[in-house]
């Protein structure tokens, strides 16, 4: 790819993280007064301000009308303040100043979900990034913490009023009206301010600490929607309890509260006692969500509760510093999640996310920095190289700190920073001084952009049963970024002796740790290792467990990786044997057999041993996972065909192991998650092989499945093969589901996704989905469920998809510009098309510049156009 000499374009709207400055003023303490009525809203706000360096007194605000402004008891004329479309300016303010404003704000008409915004008879906030500023008038910025005091009042009709922290009193405000008050005893940023408004049902539930403190648990959601909640509250008391043994972290509150939302931009918000959910991220139930929703939910709710101390308790300094609360909580979610399930197989979850999504990320024009030093919009920022490279980069210096030390390194994180805003060279010094180990060289990993290339060589001597490792790593030059240096790789590995399978000891005096797993620390341009006592040349695996987010370079052969496959003794690596042999024959034209005859070999004692890693063994890489390793002169179709030529081929070359593997499995009688997960997703994959071998059976083998199973992952399994291969009685599966579900948001979800992901999909099925009366532009979750469904086959994406995706970017710009930039970014590799495609997206996109506004679409549009 040719980078532009200045890939984004410096605007008087783009912000520098060379320029930050202390807030001039500090808030003490502030207190809401938030009145809801159906055409409007109240907002009263008293903020007991200190100066800390000089200046104006500012407060940032947007979308508000601004009825009276106070200082210190004395009403201002318009002479003594400032007033724009995004700050109020107060002149000559004193060295402490109570502030007291009267506002105006339309949460009904808000559809962009940020600030407090109406979701169907809910009102609900989202305030991070800069949501706050659509509240009130405020400082907000994520360094300014003060303790909140929120009095809410609303109609009767609103039973449910919350907000964070601890309620002191609740009453009747007049006729049909009453009020909640909530105090929280916890400074925190405004971002994490929220409040929530409706007519809600609840799951209650409670938990004794560590400390003795029992707290109280509510998770509150549609009435219809409550049995969907336990999932979620057995995972929240798990993440509790998972955190105090793993970090030595108990939770601070007498209350924490969770509310599940359909219209929501994120999946999940973190706000200070009280999370704001997307019900995607919070309804589970087998009989409505698959297992891999299940897992998400888990994974979620403890990603949220663990925020509690890693952003939240410690929180970031400035928006630069997003990487730091999201990486370290990515990382710590990923952790808890591998008690959940199979350890290898969420390890090859998280890291497939990581390749199909940050790796392309990295390599084109949205690459940046996990800390970037620049911004025109925030929301921008909430990328994958954010959230997962920052959880690789934590992930690195734990596994090398080992878990005595890691734990040490928190111990003093949390002891030096409580309370605080900080950077990450707060968090990196911390662990460093508490562990012992300086990790200061890992602070590269935050400041440079792109994905290292680890190219290694090894070379044995027979005459001295020896075996050299040569490491070499290459940073891609990038033009705003042009001093790149070498950043410290952890290469976790292993040496196999290649007759008994058996590992080799590790003999090297080069290595972290060793025996029978080694960890060797490159952090040159180039270095060599030796390993002795090796009596036959060993087949080598390197970066176990995906040990540090690069680009592995090495020249395997097709026979050494069969050999992997069949021998490797770790999970994820013997996943990656698998995708990198699947990739040669996909994209470099290798022979199929050697993988065949291998998957033949591993994959029966596999099964019974691990059922969900068997299955994944037989992922055969995606359209859109192969696209985004081809730079250049992509041709969709070409993927497309030989992706099928493979499938094919498997199918017919393990003739009857899928029918006897699928009537051999039996989800029902596991007890455990991870087993019944495993074998429910066997049994799916057999199904797509029977009847890619056109087995007679495979319809009605299907047809049982959907009908007699109420496990969704089954249904939808078998849904999918009866829809996909035209069966018969497909449509009335189809609508059969369509009439069992049509009142659950989330299960029509799958729905929605599983038509426009039909192989045959064509723009008209994608505009029939569009206009059907459940779709639905202002909720999130149903956008994405068709537009992920399409992006699912590339060859749909850039042949009818194209106009989709811009359509839905011009009507977003308005309505939800955050949603908007982030479905763009679908088109974000448009630059590796073959021509004249290419040109014809290129084309598409420019002529999309002169048609949005807001800065959210517009800076990722301009950083896409920059290829």
């Amino acid at each position: 790819m040719n980078i532009a000499q200045d890939p984004v374009i410096y605007t008087d709207e783009t912000v520098f993280l060379k320029d930050y400055q202390k807030p001039t003023f500090l808030v003490n303490s502030v207190y809401l007064d938030i009145q809801v009525y159906d055409d409007h809203t109240i907002v009263d706000a008293v903020l007991d301000m200190k100066r800390q360096t000089s200046g104006n007194l500012v407060l940032l605000g947007r979308d508000i009308e601004l009825k009276e402004v106070q200082l210190n008891d004395q009403v201002l004329s318009a002479e003594q303040y400032q007033l724009d479309a995004e700050q109020l300016v107060i002149l000559n303010a004193p060295e402490h100043a109570i502030i007291k404003t009267k506002s105006i704000i339309h949460p009904e008409s808000n559809t962009m979900l940020e600030g407090l915004y109406q979701a169907g008879d809910i009102y609900v906030t989202q305030n991070e990034a800069e949501g706050f500023r659509k509240i009130t008038f405020y400082p907000d910025r994520p360094d300014v913490l003060s303790v909140f005091t929120t009095r809410v009042e609303a109609n009767k009709k609103f039973p449910v009023l919350l907000a964070n922290g601890n309620l002191l009193e609740t009453g009747q405000a007049g006729d049909d009206r009453h009020y909640a008050i909530w105090e929280d005893p916890t400074k925190k940023p405004s971002y994490l301010f929220a409040c929530v408004i409706g007519d809600l049902a609840v799951l209650k539930d409670s938990y004794v600490t560590s400390e003795g403190r029992e707290v109280a648990l509510e998770i509150y959601a549609e009435d219809k929607d409550i049995p969907k909640c336990h999932i979620a509250m057995e995972a929240l008391k798990h993440s509790m309890r998972w955190d105090e043994e793993h970090y030595g972290l108990p939770y601070d509150l007498d209350n924490y509260m969770i509310v599940a939302v359909s219209q929501f931009n994120m999946g999940a918000m973190e706000n200070k006692g009280l999370n704001i959910f997307n019900t995607s991220c919070v309804l589970a139930d087998e009989a409505y969500t698959t297992d891999d929703a299940i897992m998400r939910v888990q994974a979620v709710i403890a990603h949220e509760y663990f925020h509690n101390w890693t952003g939240n308790r410690i929180t970031c300094r400035d928006w630069f510093q997003l990487c730091l609360k999201e990486g370290l909580t990515v990382f710590r979610d990923q952790s808890f999640s591998e008690d959940l399930q199979s350890a290898a197989v969420q390890r090859i979850d998280d890291v497939s996310v990581l390749k199909a999504h940050q790796f392309p990320e990295d390599a084109g024009p949205l690459s940046h920095p996990p800390r970037p030093d620049h911004f025109v919009e925030i929301n921008n920022f909430y990328t994958m190289t954010v959230y997962e490279k920052g959880a690789e980069i934590n992930r690195m210096m734990a596994n090398l700190l080992g878990k005595e030390k890691y734990r040490q390194g928190t111990d003093e994180y949390f002891r030096r920073h409580d309370g605080q805003a900080v950077t990450v060279e707060d968090w990196v010094y911390a662990l460093s001084a508490g562990s012992g180990i300086d990790l200061s060289a890992f602070l590269l990993w935050y400041s440079q952009p792109g994905t290292p290339s680890l190219v290694a060589e090894g070379q044995y001597d027979q005459a001295t049963e020896s075996y050299r490792l040569t490491f070499k790593q290459r940073l891609k030059a990038h033009p705003k970024y042009p001093n790149l240096k070498p950043v410290p790789i952890p290469i976790a590995l292993a040496l196999f002796h290649p007759n008994t399978g058996e590992q080799y000891p590790l003999n090297s005096t080069a290595l972290v740790s060793n025996q029978p797993d080694g960890v060797y620390l490159f952090d040159q341009e180039e270095a060599v290792i030796e390993f002795t006592g090796l009596t036959e040349q060993p087949v080598v695996s390197l970066l176990r467990n995906f040990s540090a987010p690069v680009n592995l370079e090495f020249d395997y052969s097709d026979e050494d990786l069969a050999f992997l496959i069949q021998h490797e003794t770790n999970g994820f690596n013997q996943w990656q044997a698998t995708q990198t042999l699947l990739e040669r024959i996909l994209l470099k034209d290798h022979v199929a057999d050697i993988y065949i005859q291998a998957l033949t070999h591993a994959l029966p004692q596999l099964i019974q041993k691990d059922p969900l890693l068997a299955s994944r063994l037989l992922d055969v890489p995606s359209e859109s996972y192969l696209a985004s390793r081809i730079d250049h002169n992509y041709q969709p179709f070409t993927v497309f065909e030989k992706r099928e030529a493979l499938l094919n081929a498997l199918a017919q070359h393990l003739g009857g192991f899928w029918k006897e593997t699928y009537h051999a499995l039996n989800p029902a009688l596991q007890t455990e998650f991870s087993q019944a997960k495993g074998e429910r997703a066997l049994q799916n994959i057999m199904l797509s092989f029977m009847a890619r071998q056109g087995d007679a059976d495979v319809f009605t083998l299907a047809e049982q499945q959907f009908y007699q199973n109420k496990n969704m992952t089954q249904r939808v399994g078998a849904l999918k093969v009866l829809v996909w291969n035209d069966a018969p009685i497909a449509k009335q599966a189809l609508q059969d589901f369509y009439d069992q579900f049509k009142d659950e948001a989330l299960s029509l979800d799958l729905w929605f996704m599983l038509q426009a992901a039909h192989p045959q999909a064509t723009r008209e099925t994608i505009q029939a989905l569009t206009e059907h009366p459940d779709y639905d532009l202002g909720t999130p979750n149903r956008i994405r469920s068709v537009l992920g469904g399409l992006n699912s086959h590339p060859v749909h994406t850039w042949d009818f998809g194209v106009q989709h995706v811009i359509d839905l970017a011009i009507y977003l710009d308005q309505k939800n510009p955050i949603l908007g930039a982030r479905l763009l970014q679908v088109l974000s590799r448009w630059y590796t098309l073959a021509e004249p495609k290419r040109s014809e997206v290129k084309d598409v996109l420019l002529a999309l510049q002169g048609q949005v506004k807001s800065k959210n679409v517009v800076e990722t549009l301009t950083s896409m156009l920059s290829a």
